[in-house]
């Protein structure tokens, strides 16, 4: 079984995996320089050395280059403090070729030999006029990345409509599908005003919940049905997924709540009756 550390280059950027060769004792938090398909890049570490299934293994492992050092971490903030000065100066340059763009975000390496800038346009814009006045204008490998909004979201950060910082800019890796089908299932309000995110698609926390609503409303009975219940016999008017109850009218026309366990218990007790009358029967005979 193969053995391999978790890299990750950006504070919720997605975690990358190499091989941790001769450097199996780095800890969550050090800093190391590794070869990357863009050249070299400085990560901090976030998953110790570890091992995984030979199946987990798309591709062969990259291995660490080295710890990366005083010098290197004080390049990467050197690098990152020109970041906003290098978005300024680029935007400037598109506006002299008149592209119809907008730059989101600069980020250079560690060392300053590659700067990728990320924008965001509405069709697909040829810039290779500009890549070659940026090279002459930074000295460096340019590279141009063209984003949707929801990666724009990501990569500005702001504050979600719970008043917390965007999942996305914090914690979130990765985008995970969304579909409008879990907003019905949570019952929430279909309006795109209520269920949309700062990036105007569908909010990504639709999703952390949805496992749970599906399960859980396997378990309850559904509105319109008869259920017995500790009170009497009713008919389900309302579901509660989070409580996991439901509301039920009952033939007095009085609307009480009963709780998942009591409803299981109300259908178990049933079933022990007709068991003991069974048992008792055949004891008789």
């Amino acid at each position: 079984m193969p053995l391999v550390i978790g890299v990750r280059f950006s504070p919720a950027g997605k975690v990358y995996f190499f091989d941790p060769a001769g450097f199996e004792d780095l800890n969550v938090g050090e800093y190391v320089v590794v070869e990357t398909a863009r050249g070299e890049e400085a990560g901090r570490v976030v998953v110790v050395p570890h091992q995984i299934t030979d199946e987990e293994v798309v591709k062969r492992l990259k291995g660490i280059q080295r710890r990366a050092s005083a010098l290197d971490l004080a390049q990467v903030a050197y690098y990152q403090s020109r970041e906003q000065n290098a978005m300024a100066r680029c935007q400037e340059k598109i506006e002299e070729h008149h592209l119809p763009m907008k730059i989101v975000r600069a980020e250079y390496n560690y060392d300053g030999s590659r700067l990728v800038f990320f924008f965001a346009a509405e069709k697909r814009v040829d810039f290779r006029q500009l890549v070659q006045d940026l090279a002459r204008s930074f000295k460096a490998r340019i590279e141009l990345r063209q984003i949707g909004v929801r990666d724009e979201a990501k990569l500005l950060g702001g504050i979600g409509r719970c008043g917390l910082t965007l999942c996305c800019s914090t914690w979130l890796s990765e985008f995970n599908p969304v579909s409008i089908k879990m907003a019905k299932l949570q019952e929430l309000p279909l309006s795109p005003m209520d269920i949309s995110g700062v990036c105007s698609r569908l909010l990504c926390c639709l999703a952390y919940e949805n496992d749970t609503y599906a399960e859980v409303k396997e378990t309850l009975p559904k509105r319109g049905k008869v259920v017995d219940t500790p009170h009497g016999r009713g008919t389900v008017t309302q579901v509660d997924v989070i409580k996991e109850s439901v509301s039920v009218e009952l033939e007095n026309e009085v609307v009480v709540e009963v709780f998942y366990e009591e409803l299981q218990a109300m259908t178990q007790a049933p079933k022990a009756v007709s068991q003991h009358r069974r048992r008792r029967k055949s004891h008789t005979s």
